[in-house]
């Protein structure tokens, strides 16, 4: 595998772009358009929510009934949930007027949106974008770059990652972007996700490597528990590639999923890390548990703590904090097996063994958790399996940002 600059215009076929639509900011771009020369197959996973946006519902009408799809219009600002039949309605609109500029089926139309929830979109803003971002669409890494742009709420920096493999003799290439900073939470988060590839394989092991893998990846991110309405991941495969197609599970299939896999790792630690108000990535790895999925309860229990993400904020190596996360977490173990350690700045400490504290060091503690991506690795010595689960610390700045987020 080789890592590649670049996003959703990576893979072969490919276009983006990047437009100043006016939807709620001013003097940045705040549309994006994806489009393909030929139609893909796609795959797709959305919030968990019940409340779900617009673009939720009409994304998973495509992505389970259409043949195909091509193309995907994507705003920010305002996120087109809690609007009602008129909210379904702009989806409708703006997918007749991509269809209609880029010449292709309205069915093959996704749509997204991001930002304050209630508010109506301006459908007529929307469909000036829509003709914009049509004339604008190139095949460049620059394209790529201004369509995640366009699509960042509170995020902080843009995020996007890509790979190539080879199957069959041919080059594949895997690339994607995401938005995400706040309402994050496992089980899908206020994310947009959009990778594009050239691959050949069927709509049904393409879904099929997506869903497995979103649950050590997407799921396993969190920033402040809250679960959002308008959370997409999409997954665009056109086949242009040329490889034979994957059709059953053998040694192409596990490549790709490989691929698949650093894409969708890469863009949510990015997204974990950048939580709003965030100074530093906060991983939590659980080894040597007794399943896969005691593993992820465990880890995530950790990650989601707000006493925890607290800890991290302040450089405290509070092994309470860790060792209560662990203990509601629903899964029934023996704490005092329980080993814990902190790693940063390219140190590792152990601050917990036999689920008693040892004598480390405060200041080589406090150094090693003022890192700009922290640690903690939590070895429950009850079997084979393990997980990581991503989150960040919880700072002042969190606040002031969601006190502010509609003016």
């Amino acid at each position: 595998m080789k890592i590649i600059d670049g996003g959703v215009t990576a893979a072969a076929g490919f276009e983006a772009a990047g437009y100043e639509a006016a939807i709620k900011y001013q003097n940045r771009k705040d549309m994006a358009l994806i489009y393909s020369c030929v139609p893909c197959r796609a795959a797709g996973v959305f919030t968990s929510n019940v409340v779900k946006a617009a673009p939720v519902l009409w994304d998973k009408e495509i992505v389970a009934h259409s043949s195909y799809a091509q193309a995907v219009v994507i705003n920010a600002g305002i996120a087109n949930a809690c609007t009602g039949k008129q909210g379904y309605d702009c989806c409708r609109q703006t997918a007749n007027k991509a269809a209609e500029v880029l010449g292709i089926s309205k069915d093959a139309v996704l749509v997204a949106s991001t930002g304050v929830i209630g508010w109506q979109l301006p459908v007529d803003k929307l469909k000036a974008g829509v003709e914009k971002l049509a004339a604008l669409k190139a095949d460049t890494l620059e394209a790529g770059q201004a369509a995640v742009e366009a699509m960042m709420t509170t995020d902080t920096v843009p995020k996007q990652a890509a790979v190539q493999i080879e199957i069959g003799g041919k080059t594949v290439t895997v690339g994607g972007m995401c938005k995400g900073s706040g309402m994050i939470h496992p089980n899908m988060s206020t994310m947009l996700g959009f990778v594009t590839t050239d691959i050949m394989i069927s709509k049904e092991l393409l879904q099929e490597a997506l869903s497995e893998d979103v649950k050590d990846t997407f799921n396993m991110i969190s920033v402040d528990g809250d679960t959002s309405t308008n959370d997409t991941l999409v997954v665009l495969a056109n086949g242009l590639a040329g490889n034979p197609e994957i059709t059953e599970k053998n040694e192409d299939y596990d490549k790709f999923r490989e691929a698949l896999h650093y894409v969708n790792r890469t863009l949510a630690r990015k997204m974990a890390g950048d939580g709003e108000g965030a100074t530093a990535l906060f991983e939590v790895k659980v080894t040597h548990a007794a399943t896969k999925e005691e593993a992820r309860t465990l880890s995530k229990s950790v990650v989601c703590s707000s006493l925890t993400k607290a800890m991290i904020y302040g450089h405290d190596a509070n092994v309470g904090r860790i060792m209560c996360a662990l203990g509601y977490a629903g899964v029934d173990f023996d704490p005092d097996q329980v080993d814990l350690y902190c790693e940063g700045n390219g140190k590792r400490l152990q601050i917990c063994k036999d689920g008693l504290l040892t004598e480390y060091s405060e200041e080589e503690a406090t150094e090693i958790l003022s890192a700009s991506e922290v640690s903690v690795i939590v070895d429950m010595h009850r079997g084979e399996a393990e997980a990581a689960a991503w989150g960040c610390d919880l700072t002042y700045d969190y606040i002031k940002i969601n006190a502010d987020y509609r003016s």
